[in-house]
């Protein structure tokens, strides 16, 4: 049974609450626990957890703010193209998040959280030249990391094709087209497109998009943060498909 490590006070209690079946241990700094670690702490202890104090140095490996609980957890089934196209068969109107290699944990903790604040069906990414599910990732996503589906995908260009098979238009953000994502008929199927940072979307990307679409810039910056510009494309989506 593979594990991992995750951290922080969010991603924990997240864990505690909807599957303490696959936390083995938490950990905590030595020393006086503020009342939310207490908390956590006295929760883990009633479910029957292993629980350890354990040294500053021991929390060394956490990349960003641990907030002084870490947990072993079992890992969690990879999903691959043949989830995802069952996710898509199985959803009248599926809304899909496509990243072409977005490398910062930040950027794609950032998304999933977006991504379950919106309902987003799931967030796609490809194998290679891409960052994964890691602890920053938890860390940043607040808990999003355990309710939206992450599939990983050999070939994401090919994969997008399949689903356009399936009905499923594509919708590419690039910043140098003149159509905006409040001209784009977001409702039905809809898969949404996100380059890279600094580079954007790659050439075989883009041109496998049914559509492309910028979000209007009226200052002197050229572009948004990935997670910022998928975050204002996911709630104009969403926008237009409550209405």
């Amino acid at each position: 049974m593979k594990q991992q490590l995750i951290f922080g006070l969010h991603s924990v209690e997240r864990f505690l609450k909807q599957a303490p079946q696959s936390v083995f241990s938490i950990q905590f700094i030595k020393g006086r626990l503020n009342p939310r670690q207490q908390n956590l702490l006295d929760q883990a202890r009633a479910l029957g957890l292993n629980v350890e104090l354990v040294n500053k140095s021991a929390f060394d490996k956490a990349d960003g703010n641990h907030q002084g609980v870490m947990a072993m957890v079992e890992k969690q089934k990879d999903l691959t193209e043949v989830d995802l196209l069952k996710i898509a068969e199985g959803k009248s109107n599926p809304l899909f998040v496509f990243l072409d290699e977005v490398q910062d944990p930040h950027n794609l903790g950032a998304i999933l959280r977006t991504a379950d604040a919106v309902g987003v069906d799931a967030v796609v990414i490809p194998k290679n030249q891409s960052v994964g599910m890691n602890a920053t990732v938890r860390k940043v996503a607040c808990g999003a990391a355990d309710t939206v589906k992450l599939v990983v995908v050999t070939n994401l260009v090919r994969t997008i094709k399949d689903l356009q098979q399936q009905g499923m238009w594509m919708v590419g953000l690039a910043g140098e087209t003149e159509q905006t994502i409040y001209q784009i008929d977001f409702k039905g199927s809809i898969g949404i497109v996100m380059g890279a940072e600094g580079s954007g979307l790659r050439r075989l990307t883009r041109e496998a998009c049914d559509h492309l679409a910028a979000i209007p810039m009226a200052g002197v910056v050229e572009s948004l943060n990935v997670s910022v510009a998928t975050g204002v494309t996911l709630y104009e989506a969403m926008r237009q498909r409550n209405l």
